[in-house]
């Protein structure tokens, strides 16, 4: 009696260290460490790490380690202070195009990332990092396309041969009034807009004793118009948070018309503001194909030309005369290829871009034409003593493509190698500039001491936590307890090792939900050593009191943890930040703590004292 099968210990000891090993990591705690990422297109390379390296040791500095990454060189130290010195060392060493940024990378063993187990995040308040509130003027996009459809309106009446007096646009974005000269021609442009675009509400309206039609937006365009300003805005900002090296930001959509902004790990808060206030635009140029490229390289530049550089570092050259801007741009997807099948990225241009386009490639087609991708940097450099910032302009090209066929507003971008490039460059097209302006609203910055200091904080409340509750356990349930102990010491690992095997971020309320977890964790314990104490008191030989025990308080177990299962999922589903913090870790908790107290401790249990024939139990 009280036995279980052989497969049954073996899955428990398995699943524990597994958990274990899962776990691990987190000991090994972060370095401060430095990211220096190459210039776009260029890829971070053993060559690129001894330069840095030298830079560092030259000046009298003893970095940790140095690797290779994806992202680019990471450089470790043993301490903030000489992370910074080198910060200052190797900007000036790299010189420009070249990103230095300040974090925290995690200190895990070789041995251990071999195995591909990695120690899980820490939010904001416990890694410590920049925390902004943005803004998105909504106002300003509806303005923009009010003005946008101020240019189609005069390209679609004059297309259909309808004579009008003028198209003022209102301000605040209030509108668009048209005027007639007669009212049988307000009545015909009243039927040509309302066929052609559903998005405008229409009212005939006179100003003045002259006939005039007043178009608003209507409700569903308003809608999608702020929603596509609120989430190119996310994508842009997002596009630019990757050059500050961040394990996890978080860019997120709060209510309706702002964004939240957390960079966790970041120590230079001036950089994030530069990055995040940064704008960017976009230039379709034609490729110079008439003069020679060497030549121009050799110094004799045509003076309608210049010299432009793909991603690559291949040069190119384009001629000076812009095509289209990307203030021109209203929209780009990625996709296939219907005839070819090859990656491709999809191009809106507003009207007046349209037009431009098309007669540009109905006179160039054969020809080869440019997109160039520019970006206003602000950097902060030391010159005399003194923080100075200075901007400067990156611009590169990011395809080359030949004109097949006469386009407008609407047109294809082929030749992609795969369509991940495909993706990124139509983020690239859409994030090149904001949808709507952004502004600050809230910022907060927790130093790394601080988020130190709450890290010590909650460990210490974890661990006074559980020693209350080891000790209370093994005074009272002596034996038992110390089994329940072992459980809850269990609990404990499998909750950290599922957070890192999620990569799950963990914040203060987080912590709380696993100090809760520990206090709930014993709940499911107590029922069943209560009943075995009850089933004993009744007569009941020991054996059949500790089977009984397990089996008449599960259904009790059971509903008290779905109950507190079903409130954690609803914290997560309408919480936000903190509060799906700590409902993660509850739910977590709520699951490994009916593992261990139910299969965990009755494995111990069964192991101690199944199949022999005892007079009384510990307990």
């Amino acid at each position: 009696m009280n036995q279980y099968p052989t497969w049954k210990y073996v899955l428990i000891s398995v699943l524990l260290v597994l958990g274990l090993l899962l776990a691990l990591p987190n000991l090994y705690g972060e370095d401060p460490a430095l990211l220096v990422s190459p210039p776009r297109g260029i890829q971070a390379d053993a060559a690129l790490e001894s330069r840095v390296q030298t830079l560092v040791k030259d000046a009298g500095l003893t970095p940790k380690r140095s690797e290779v990454t994806s992202s680019g060189v990471l450089v470790r130290f043993t301490d903030t202070d000489v992370q910074l010195k080198a910060k200052d060392v190797v900007e000036k060493g790299l010189g420009t195009g070249y990103t230095v940024a300040l974090n925290l990378a995690p200190a895990t063993p070789h041995w251990l990332e071999a195995l591909g187990v990695k120690p899980m995040y820490l939010g904001l308040d416990l890694r410590g990092g920049v925390h902004f509130l943005m803004q998105v003027d909504m106002q300003a996009a509806i303005e923009k396309a009010d003005e946008r459809y101020v240019n189609d309106l005069r390209t679609q009446l004059r297309e259909a041969e309808i004579r009008y007096r003028g198209i003022t646009q209102k301000p605040k974005g209030g509108g668009l009034d048209i005027q007639f000269r007669d009212v049988a021609s307000r009545d015909e442009a009243y039927n040509e807009i309302r066929s052609t675009d559903p998005d405008l509400v229409l009212a005939k309206k006179d100003t003045g004793g002259e006939p005039g039609l007043y178009a608003q937006l209507s409700e569903k365009a308003v809608r999608e118009t702020r929603d596509f300003a609120l989430k190119q805005n996310i994508t842009t900002l997002r596009n630019r948070v990757n050059e500050l090296g961040v394990a996890e930001p978080v860019i997120q959509q709060q209510g309706e018309s702002r964004i939240v902004v957390q960079l966790p790990g970041v120590q230079d808060t001036a950089r994030a503001k530069d990055i995040l206030g940064a704008t960017a635009t976009l230039e379709f140029r034609a490729v110079d194909e008439e003069h020679d490229l060497q030549a121009a390289l050799a110094g004799r530049v045509p003076p309608g030309s210049r010299i432009y550089h793909e991603r690559n570092g291949r040069p190119v050259l384009l001629k000076k005369r812009v095509i289209v801007t990307g203030n021109q741009l209203t929209n780009a997807a990625s996709g296939l290829d219907q005839r070819t099948g090859t990656p491709m990225v999809t191009v809106s241009l507003d009207s007046k871009g349209g037009r431009m386009m098309g007669q540009f490639t109905k006179d160039n087609v054969g020809k080869r034409m440019a997109v160039v991708y520019i970006e206003h940097k602000v950097e902060s450099k030391e010159v005399d003593g003194k923080r100075v910032r200075t901007s400067h302009e990156v611009e590169e090209v990011i395809n080359v493509a030949v004109i097949r066929d006469a386009f407008s507003s609407r047109f294809q971008i082929t030749g992609l190698d795969s369509t991940e490039e495909a993706r990124d460059l139509a983020l690239l097209l859409r994030a090149g500039a904001l949808a709507a302006p952004v502004f600050i609203v809230e910022e907060r910055t927790v130093g790394p001491s601080l988020g130190q200091q709450n890290i010590e904080q909650g460990f210490k409340s974890v661990v006074f936590g559980f020693v209350a509750v080891l000790v209370f356990m093994a005074v009272r349930y002596r034996v038992f307890g110390l089994v329940a102990n072992l459980a809850l010491s269990a609990n404990l690992v499998l909750i950290v090792a599922l957070l890192s095997m999620l990569q799950a971020t963990l914040t203060m309320p987080g912590i709380a939900g696993i100090v809760l977890t520990v206090g709930m964790a014993v709940d499911a314990n107590v029922l069943i050593f209560e009943r075995i104490r009850e089933e004993l008191r009744n007569g009941n030989t020991p054996q059949a009191s500790i089977h009984g025990g397990y089996e008449k308080a599960f259904s009790t177990i059971a509903d008290a943890n779905i109950t507190t299962l079903i409130a954690a999922l609803v914290l997560f589903g309408f919480g936000t930040g903190p509060i799906k913090g700590f409902a993660i870790t509850l739910s977590l908790g709520v699951m490994t703590s009916m593992f261990t107290a139910i299969m965990g401790t009755r494995a111990v249990i069964n192991a101690a004292y199944g199949g022999r024939r005892l007079k009384s139990l510990n307990i």
